[in-house]
Parts: C-alpha cells; sequence; structure tokens
C-alpha cells in the first residue's frame, strides 16, 4: 500500500480503533514494548496523522508540531497496552457476541464509507471474512479496556459533603439553566384514501410476485423503492438494532431468518417489502422495497378535524392527555409513557413547529394540531421553567452527576499512573 493510500484510509477509517495492516508493515519497527505487547511505528504513524489531519494540521507542512502529536499518540497507545494488561489481570471478561457485533458495525462503518463491500474488499486485498478476522482481536482489545474502565469508575462513589465542596468550589462557573419545558405530544399519521392504499398494493403485489420467481430484490429495490435512503443501495439499510425501526417494520423483519423475503407490511411510511441479509444477536442487516401511500390535501384536513375532536374530549375532561396518548398516538417511543417527550430547552428545538407551538403555551395548556414532517400533534405543555443559576437544593441531582464524574475522572488517572508504574515498558528510538 502507498504511503499516500495509507494517510488517506487512516482519515476515513482510524476513529474506529483499526490498524490497517499493509505492506509497509515489512518495513516495520517497533517504537515501544508495553509488557509482552509492542506498538510498531506504522501503527503510532497511522494514529498520529489522523489526529493531525482532523485538527487542521499539515504534517508535512508544520514536522515540528508533529513531532509533538507523534510523542503525545504514543503515550497514548503505551497507556492503552497498559490498561490492556491490567484487564487480563483483573480476568476482565468481553463475550463473544459482544465483539461480533462491534467488530459489525464497524465493518459496515467502513462499507459506508468505501462504498461498497465489494470496494473494502479490494481495498484491503482481501475477502471480507478474513478482514474480519484480523480485526477481530483489536476490537476484542478495545472492548476489555473499555470495561475495565467503566468498572473501575463505577467502584468510584461520593459523599454528600463532596457534592457540596464541588458545589461551593464550581458554582461560578457551572452553567445557568435556560428557560425550559416539559411537553408531551400525541402524534397522528395522515391516512391516505382507500384509492391510494388499492394504488400502492398492486404494484407491491407485481414486484412481490417477481421476487417469488428468482429476481433479484437489490435490483428491484433499485427500480422501484421509494425510500430516498436506501433505494441506490438496493434497499440496503445496513446494520440496525431493535428499537431503530417503526414496530410494524420491526416485528416483521426480526421474524424472518436470513435469505427469507416477508409479506407486504403495512407502517407510517408505506407499504414494506423486507428480505432479511443477516442476523446477529439483537441487530439484523436487511433490505426493503418501499411504496408509499401517497397522501391529499383532503386526507391531511381530515386528520386535522381528528385532532381537533380529540383534543375537545381532553379539555372536555373525557378522558386525560396521557390516557388519549396511549390510545391514540403512533408515536410507538412515547405513546406508553403518556406521550411524554421530557424536558427540552427552548433554544434546543430541532422541530421549528414545535418550538413555535410550544412557546405560546403556559402550563397545562394544549396546543392546536401542528404539522411536522412526521404528522399532526398534540402538544402539552406539563410544565415551564424560567432561566436561573443553578442551585444545590432544586438541582441536586445535576450537580452530582457532575460532581462524580469529576471525581472519577481523576481517580481513574491515578489508576491509569499507578498501572504504568507497575508494568514494564520500554520506549524505543521512533
Amino acid at each position: 500500500m502507498k504511503f499516500k493510500q495509507f494517510i488517506v484510509l487512516a482519515v476515513v477509517l482510524l476513529l474506529t480503533g483499526f490498524r490497517v495492516s499493509s505492506a509497509q508493515d515489512v518495513l516495520d519497527k517497533i517504537v515501544a514494548v508495553v509488557d509482552d505487547n509492542i506498538i510498531l511505528r506504522s501503527e503510532l504513524q497511522q494514529f498520529a496523522y489522523t489526529f493531525a489531519i482532523q485538527n487542521g494540521l499539515d504534517p508535512t507542512k508544520d514536522p515540528g508540531k508533529f513531532d509533538q502529536i507523534l510523542k503525545q499518540t504514543l503515550e497514548n497507545l503505551i497507556t492503552q497496552k497498559v490498561l490492556l494488561v491490567k484487564a487480563k489481570e483483573d480476568s476482565v471478561t468481553v463475550g463473544e457476541q459482544q465483539v461480533d457485533q462491534v467488530l459489525e458495525e464497524q465493518i459496515q462503518q467502513m462499507v459506508k464509507q468505501l462504498g461498497s463491500e465489494a470496494k473494502l474488499e479490494d481495498y484491503f486485498g482481501s475477502p471480507l471474512r478474513q478482514i474480519r478476522r484480523e480485526f477481530r482481536e483489536e476490537v476484542e482489545e478495545r472492548l476489555l479496556v473499555q470495561k475495565l474502565q467503566d468498572t473501575k469508575k463505577q467502584d468510584t462513589q461520593i459523599s454528600r459533603k463532596e457534592v457540596e465542596d464541588f458545589y461551593a468550589t464550581y458554582r461560578d462557573s457551572l452553567p445557568e439553566l435556560k428557560e425550559g419545558v416539559r411537553i408531551r405530544h400525541i402524534l397522528v399519521n395522515v391516512e391516505p384514501s382507500e384509492a391510494a392504499i388499492k394504488h400502492a398494493s398492486e404494484r407491491a403485489q407485481e414486484v412481490l410476485s417477481r421476487l417469488s420467481q428468482g429476481e433479484n430484490f437489490a435490483e428491484l429495490a433499485k427500480q422501484f423503492s421509494e425510500d430516498p435512503g436506501s433505494a441506490a443501495k438496493g434497499g440496503d439499510l445496513g446494520l440496525v438494532q431493535r428499537g431503530d425501526m417503526v414496530k410494524e417494520f420491526e416485528q416483521a423483519a426480526f421474524a424472518l431468518e436470513p435469505g427469507q423475503i416477508s409479506k407486504i407490511v403495512r407502517s407510517q411510511f408505506g407499504l414494506h417489502i423486507i428480505k432479511l441479509e443477516r442476523k446477529i444477536g439483537e441487530k439484523i442487516r436487511a433490505r426493503h422495497i418501499l411504496f408509499r401511500l401517497d397522501t391529499s390535501v383532503d386526507d391531511e384536513n381530515a386528520t386535522i378535524e381528528r385532532l381537533k375532536t380529540l383534543r375537545g374530549r381532553i379539555l372536555a375532561g373525557e378522558l386525560t392527555f396521557e390516557e388519549a396518548a396511549k390510545q391514540y398516538s403512533k408515536d410507538d417511543v412515547t405513546a406508553e409513557k403518556g406521550g411524554d417527550l421530557g424536558f427540552f430547552e427552548l433554544d434546543e428545538f430541532q422541530v421549528p413547529a414545535f418550538k413555535a407551538a410550544v412557546e405560546g403555551l403556559n402550563a397545562g395548556e394544549i396546543s392546536a394540531p401542528v404539522k411536522t414532517r412526521f404528522g399532526f400533534h398534540l402538544i402539552k405543555v406539563d410544565e415551564r421553567r424560567a432561566r436561573r443559576k443553578l442551585s444545590i437544593t432544586n438541582d441536586w441531582e445535576q450537580i452530582e452527576s457532575w460532581a462524580l464524574n469529576l471525581k472519577r475522572t481523576k481517580e481513574f488517572a491515578k489508576y491509569v499512573t499507578a498501572s504504568r508504574n507497575d508494568v514494564y515498558i520500554e520506549h524505543k528510538t521512533l
């Protein structure tokens, strides 16, 4: 692999934690030894180049600064190897299934960056199964170090006095609580007409028939799918886990075995035909062909009237907002919680229509129907919070969390220092 190619790959891939094996390794040298682990110059360079370029530094134009980055990167890599030694001494383990899942996620991230599995194989000059085999050990080592760090930090607790001392020390530099609201919502989708449903169903059934005759799923997805995010990729949705997809799609997809194709599945997005490619624990890789259910202005108006009627029933006391959300909301994540979306600072809202609706509501009030790209909503403000400084009386949990995180960070730094003094480390010439 040419050195220029090596740098480009580092920029694209190395934040995922992978080390690129290449022909250049033949000319490699050892730059450090940690217990029975070695750190190679190529490994050091790839991480240093990644850090430098991501921070706007051209190593060729500022070799002095890059030399500093090399030295700091080496110390960081040594620390990682030290923690790996300690993890093994403490009999820290990670499950094979977890390693497989993380490895698969990172393989898919590389595939996404490069464009396809074929391009990934071409880049490394190896089949995908060999790439997985070569990278698996490094994934396992990173997970071991992460688990050790999490375990050590969880062992550190904090007393009430320590929290009070933290607040006394940092109170003037703690951020203010901005104006915020706690809100609930009810989401209702615009229902298409019977004619629109019939038209989409006929198209989906035609494609399903062609699939049953052996036609290629990916090619038909490119030709017919109305999902702009996946159609060009043959309907490929990548690796997803439970909770990432809407309920109807998820139930159908997880019920399949690899290679199987579903019947027509309806969700809020339209009609789907799903093919399961791979199943790894609670994660799957699937393809789909989407047929959207077109809606009209009349359909939207009918949805608005249904929500107005529901709002009237809530205001009349026939049912509470929470009961209505559980019964009618199409938001699978919040419906069972009575539509609770939690607390938001006003400038945190990513949906302008939500912010506009909430700004005009007092605590306890319910909005008129609000349109977003997800559908139509009723929004209720449960509580409004004015902008104010943090108080140890009113904001104990937040202050305790910050104090605990700071203590855990300091204690773990002490552990790292002690561990480095306890493990054999030998620096070689860079």
